[in-house]
């Protein structure tokens, strides 16, 4: 999923060279405030269990976080951040990378609140929305997932989305 057109995008808006490590690509993020460094790794094409796919990569002083089957990306050089998605049934985890060394993890996140109504949402649920909201231009345009009988019997046919 990530070309090297990819890379240099990233490398553009984070400011930093990456390092072409192998199977993957690093980032050293290492912005004028030393608490905030970060590294950022990107492995576009990896075993992932019994199947094949991206992971993202996230180290800090205090944390290692992972997007496993990244499935796009969206860069705003407005904003100085990058954010990673990955759905699953009509759920979103999203991470964004700031090139001022900050990140942020967003799991689980109902695919609706990303382009819903955020007015309605409470103030707790509303930052994730808000935050995700960027990925809607890239996320693709499902139908959501079957209920009850209907998805019952897709399942009992073997049919796949």
């Amino acid at each position: 999923m990530f070309t090297p057109t990819d890379i240099r995008k990233l490398e553009k808006m984070f400011g930093t060279a990456a390092k072409a490590m192998g199977t993957n690509y690093r980032f050293e993020i290492a912005p004028a405030d030393p608490v905030r460094r970060l590294a950022l790794e990107i492995y576009p094409d990896i075993p992932i269990g019994s199947r094949r796919g991206s992971l993202v990569s996230v180290y800090t002083p205090t944390a290692h976080l992972q997007l496993h089957f990244c499935s796009g990306y969206v860069v705003s050089n407005v904003l100085g951040e990058a954010t990673f998605i990955g759905e699953y049934d009509g759920k979103l985890s999203g991470l964004i990378i700031e090139r001022e060394g900050g990140c942020s993890l967003f799991a689980n996140v109902d695919r609706q609140i990303v382009s819903g109504d955020f007015t309605r949402l409470g103030p707790e649920v509303m930052l994730s929305g808000v935050a995700l909201s960027l990925t809607d231009t890239i996320l693709e345009k499902k139908s959501p997932p079957a209920r009850g009988r209907t998805a019952k019997r897709r399942k009992a046919a073997g049919a796949r989305r």
